[in-house]
């Protein structure tokens, strides 16, 4: 009987290490498709454990390296997500957010006006951003970027909520237990 036990077990470690392997092969069945989570590393000591709430804000204050390329926080944000997801961290465990600031700022354009500003290519952000909206990932803009960058309100993509300022937006999460990444 204790053997059936074993037997057992080792069925299930081994389905189980079957099913994270074909998780993690193009980000199938992850909250944001197409982006792979952290690779797996045998025998770390430090991964994300699924009865912590992780409440994380993601600074966005500098631009792509062209207006071509998706911005580097913004892939940041849904490698952790993604990341989160595969080691099982349920989805009421993960709080993310994302301020844009200064030089990030142009990420949150609606397409046509980002095409203005930037000699006709298109925003390559918004598809990321609506799938990291759609699995629950706040988003914030400084409105004194917004101010100094001339930039509409309504030429800002809907998902994005405006603030009154990027210090405040950022204390405030602080203050509320996220914790900071970029900047």
């Amino acid at each position: 009987m204790k053997k059936t036990v074993v037997g057992g077990g080792l069925i299930l470690a081994v389905t189980l290490a079957m099913s994270t392997t074909l998780l993690a092969q193009g980000g199938q069945g992850l909250p944001i498709p197409g982006v792979e989570p952290a690779k797996d590393i045998a025998g770390a000591k430090e991964v994300p454990d699924a009865k912590t709430e992780y409440k994380v804000l993601f600074d966005v204050g500098k631009a792509a390296a062209t207006p071509s390329d998706v911005n580097p926080m913004l892939q940041a944000a849904a490698r952790y997500l993604n990341t989160l997801a595969h080691v099982g961290v349920p989805p009421e465990h993960r709080k993310l957010a994302v301020v844009f600031h200064q030089g990030g700022t142009h990420a949150i354009l609606k397409n046509d006006e980002y095409k203005a500003r930037n000699n006709g290519k298109d925003n390559p952000n918004i598809a990321i951003i609506q799938a990291l909206k759609k699995a629950g990932v706040e988003f914030h803009v400084c409105g004194q970027a917004i101010l100094a960058g001339k930039i509409d309100q309504k030429d800002i993509q809907p998902e994005i909520q405006v603030d009154l300022w990027a210090l405040t937006t950022i204390i405030n999460m602080e203050l509320r237990g996220y914790v900071r990444i970029g900047g």
